[in-house]
């Protein structure tokens, strides 16, 4: 299945575009009476988007107490630490709306990285309805893309992006050496949606690349995303878009 494809004018409209969407999430989850599982990304687009969230009229149209929140990666900091994104959530989103403590689910960037992937696929498994070949079925995942085609903590040409095993692995940025937990491509790509927000125009390339299957795509870990029972989308603004618009 191709990914459907929305460029936006800036950051801010697609943010709007993805708070409309969780809008439409909560409803449904009031309607059913069923939980809604959400995986997070960082970076500066989603923190837009959680500050959106966090204000009128969206704050006021979101039921929280059907949404159980998770995060895709988060480097091996602790919560106060700059880098970290369940820091970057707590500040723009959490400390601002009504969401019961056991609906949010951090990973422990302080803790040991190992037990903690361990750990924390124990929980994901425990809590979020598995698919036919037993992972976690996320309702919705929002990935970010670097400009080397990484997604989440998975970088080109490491070994943990082939682990096809295990639901988090531990990985380490190829340039910093930062360490990092991430959730592996099955899990990725078990998701119900799953959504790249992509901005800025360092990254017009690589986009063009992946989503129009230019030579040596396959190549990057972004491109290996692909729901195996899901709709994948790329919401990018138009600097991010810019090559795929000229033609």
């Amino acid at each position: 299945m191709k990914p459907k494809i929305f460029i936006q004018n800036n950051k801010e409209a697609m943010a709007r575009a993805i708070a409309d969407g969780i809008v439409q999430l909560s409803i449904q989850a009031i309607i059913n009476n069923r939980n809604v599982y959400l995986a997070l990304s960082g970076g500066s687009t989603p923190r837009i988007l959680f500050e959106m969230l966090a204000k009128e009229p969206y704050s006021g149209a979101i039921d929280w107490d059907y949404f159980h929140l998770f995060w895709g990666d988060e480097r091996c900091v602790p919560a106060d630490h700059a880098d970290s994104n369940y820091g970057m959530t707590a500040a723009s989103l959490l400390d601002h709306i009504n969401i019961p403590s056991r609906n949010v689910h951090r990973l422990i960037g302080e803790a040991d990285p190992e037990s903690e992937a361990t750990r924390y696929a124990r929980e994901m498994k425990a809590l979020i309805p598995l698919n036919e070949n037993g992972l976690p079925r996320f309702d919705w995942v929002f990935l970010g893309m670097g400009s080397d085609g990484h997604t989440a903590s998975l970088f080109p040409d490491t070994e943990e992006l082939n682990n096809d095993e295990d639901l988090c692995i531990v990985a380490r940025h190829p340039q910093s050496g930062q360490k990092r937990i991430s959730f592996t491509l099955p899990l990725i790509n078990a998701a119900s949606r799953i959504s790249f927000l992509v901005t800025g125009g360092a990254k017009h390339q690589i986009a063009d690349t992946i989503l129009r299957q230019r030579e040596g795509y396959q190549q990057y870990p972004a491109a290996m995303v692909a729901p195996t029972e899901g709709q994948l989308e790329w919401y990018l603004d138009k600097d991010a878009a810019n090559m795929l618009e000229e033609s």
